[in-house]
């Protein structure tokens, strides 16, 4: 993960004194690149320990780690790929810059997939009796994926785009049910009732998020992270739907594979009633 992704995914979460020393960087990253730990805390009228552990704060060891780290980035044309487009701008120009952004999306997701996590999220799933998706706006659009791919597995699942029917469906779930909860931000209102709903009856909660220390995340017992970069004309919650949607295939990857006969039989009738419907 980029540094300024680093910074974003904690930047919610960051005190007022950090969101300082977040904002300078997010600002001035050539220029930071070059200085001394010294000159920050000096150029923002705090003391060197702050600037440190702001640093620490981010994953790094030291200054010395993430001033390289800021340095490398400033020669990598992958770190960032901002959407700088025009009226002007081709088909071609507009298409290239728009595969490049979800492109990126996906490495940067995968570099930092926890494949542990993705073992014990499928587990769960494979345990349960049911398992209900959760997310409403952009996030109800990928769990409406994710119903249509596990409809073709032998997972049970639970699906509804309305949110009142979500909540009466996490008021109906038990121990031996999951969630599946989407949300890039973590903090919708809407799904933080769910989640509450669904520790409620004790169920266990699989929640995929753009943010580490989001709201959200207290509810989970699996957090699955994808990680986007906002650009100029698509949101990060909107460049992070490629990611989400690649977790997903992933996951589905793992129940089809976990009992082979039963999930090509469950195929089979899936294809068996699709075709009727061609001509």
């Amino acid at each position: 993960m980029s540094v300024k992704l680093k910074i974003k995914s904690i930047y919610r979460d960051c005190s007022k004194t950090e969101k300082e020393i977040a904002d300078y960087i997010l600002q001035n990253p050539k220029e930071v690149s070059r200085m001394t730990i010294n000159e920050i805390a000096s150029n923002l009228k705090f003391a060197d320990s702050t600037i440190f552990q702001f640093t620490k704060k981010l994953g790094y060891k030291g200054f010395r780690d993430f001033r390289n780290d800021l340095l490398t980035e400033e020669f990598d044309t992958e770190i960032s790929i901002h959407e700088n487009l025009n009226k002007d701008d081709d088909c071609s120009t507009i298409a290239r810059q728009v595969f490049e952004s979800s492109i990126q999306s996906l490495k940067s997701t995968f570099k930092i997939l926890s494949f542990s996590d993705i073992e014990q999220a499928s587990k769960i799933i494979l345990n349960s009796n049911l398992t209900f998706l959760f997310g409403i706006g952009g996030s109800n659009v990928v769990c409406a994926d994710a119903y249509h791919k596990l409809l073709r597995s032998p997972v049970k699942a639970i699906y509804s785009s309305d949110y009142h029917i979500q909540l009466m469906n996490a008021a109906l779930m038990t121990s031996n049910d999951c969630a599946f909860l989407v949300s890039h931000s973590g903090i919708t209102k809407e799904m933080i009732l769910v989640a509450i709903e669904i520790k409620k009856h004790h169920a266990k909660l699989i929640l995929i998020t753009g943010y580490p220390k989001c709201e959200l995340s207290k509810y989970a017992d699996v957090v699955l992270y994808t990680v986007a970069d906002e650009t100029k004309y698509r949101s990060e919650s909107l460049s992070s739907r490629i990611a989400q949607l690649a977790i997903i295939d992933t996951l589905f990857t793992i129940i089809m594979l976990n009992d082979e006969e039963l999930s090509k039989s469950t195929l089979h009738k899936i294809r068996e009633v699709i075709n009727e419907t061609k001509e």
